[in-house]
């Protein structure tokens, strides 16, 4: 990963961190918490792909494991975070922009739904059966609710600052592609001819002055005679 991606990510991570853990945590809402650090990994994950979002959902979650006060077993939530990091990073949309709100909703939905049974279904497999005393049907639910309405004012933001920090040469709607249209259109009202057909024209002077000279020989040879 890029310098500015590693910087830009642990950063948004640790914001993410300290606020679901000080704040969010500290609600005592029914169900599940609110999870910030998920939102956080799906926006992050829809710009820079499924490497990069595998690679920030593990440093995320490993993070959220060793973080008090965590009681499970350390790895736990790093290895759902990586698993649901690259699969939003598969369906990132096109140059990172989002077209609507419909296709991000559901990620975050599925994203909700798919994190609460994999981290339930790694406890049951080491051995941690709190899900089951809680509820999981509850805890599904909850946590769809809560990260659906907490969506809209994270994910967008998280994708926004990702594409900031890219400066990505290649994008079409950067500064040098406006320059370039600037220049273009500059050149084009100046000589009348489009940029793309310049070899052309000048081919078509050339043409000319050949014409030119050849019928000045002509009109030389007759002379002559």
């Amino acid at each position: 990963m890029r310098v500015n991606r590693i910087l830009l990510s642990s950063a948004l991570i640790l914001v993410a961190l300290v606020i679901q853990v000080s704040v969010l945590a500290r609600l005592h809402l029914p169900g599940a918490v609110p999870d910030l650090l998920l939102l956080t990994v799906l926006g992050l994950a829809m710009v820079y792909g499924h490497v990069g979002g595998a690679l920030v959902g593990f440093g995320a979650g490993l993070l959220a494991d060793l973080a008090p006060p965590a009681d499970h077993a350390a790895g736990r939530y790093a290895l759902v975070l990586c698993v649901i990091g690259y699969f939003a990073g598969l369906i990132r949309p096109e140059n990172g922009r989002l077209k609507s709100a419909t296709g991000p909703m559901a990620v975050v939905v599925a994203a909700a739904v798919g994190s609460t049974l994999l981290y339930a279904g790694v406890g049951a497999l080491v051995g941690d059966t709190a899900a089951r005393h809680v509820g999981l049907p509850g805890l599904l639910f909850s946590a769809a609710l809560y990260d659906l309405l907490l969506a809209p004012f994270v994910v967008p933001a998280v994708m926004w600052l990702a594409r900031r920090c890219e400066n990505d040469p290649l994008d079409e709607t950067g500064p040098a592609a406006k320059a370039g249209d600037i220049s273009s259109g500059w050149l084009s009202s100046g000589t009348g001819l489009r940029v793309g057909d310049s070899r052309s024209g000048l081919g078509a002077l050339k043409a000319r002055a050949r014409t030119r000279s050849a019928r000045v020989g002509r009109i030389k040879g007759v002379k002559r005679l």
